[in-house]
């Protein structure tokens, strides 16, 4: 059978969605030495001499968490839906943007399978907060704890990331469409 017999044949595929999301944040040191607001990722703030130039609160996990929902169901991106030009977004927590994303997903009959981050930067070391990171992912989503896994890497001290001057995140999201 070739591939052009599959096409219109969705009802014998899951109707499942996967979306990627990324982010990077160049990190400065606070004003008035540099332009780095305080160090948040997923929610959790970091004690460390820089942190993330954004428009927002520059959490990078959540960023991309978002991006990866919005991809899987087709829709702009975070820098479209919350544009960095609009200034009520300037330091906007993205909790808020979360649970926008989770809204989004709901108003478009899919539900959040699993969650997959990986957060990479050479300081700090994320192992103290793994556990708080994931709760206030799968919080913020509405779902369990086990439906998030978070790892952190580093970059063994090459580029940008591996000096210690930007935090990258990747995250893939697996969606599943309800009832049928």
């Amino acid at each position: 059978m070739d591939g052009r017999q599959w096409v219109g044949m969705s009802p014998l595929l899951p109707a499942l969605r996967i979306g990627h999301g990324y982010d990077l944040h160049r990190l400065e040191p606070a004003p008035p030495a540099g332009n780095g607001r305080p160090f948040v990722l997923a929610g959790v703030r970091f004690d460390h001499p820089t942190g993330p130039v954004g428009h927002s609160d520059g959490d990078a996990v959540y960023h991309a968490v978002v991006d990866a929902l919005l991809g899987a169901l087709g829709l702009p991106d975070i820098g479209q839906a919350f544009p960095d030009t609009d200034a009520k977004w300037d330091g906007q927590d993205s909790a808020y943007f979360m649970e926008q994303a989770r809204a989004a997903v709901a108003a478009h009959g899919h539900g959040i399978v699993n969650i997959d981050v990986t957060v990479i930067c050479e300081r700090p070391k994320l192992s103290p907060a793994k556990t708080r990171m994931i709760a206030n992912i799968a919080d913020l989503l509405g779902i369990g704890r086990e439906r998030v896994n978070l790892k952190g890497k580093t970059h063994e001290k090459v580029d940008a990331v591996g000096e210690g001057r930007a935090v990258e995140v990747h995250v893939v999201a697996l969606l599943a469409a309800l009832g049928g």
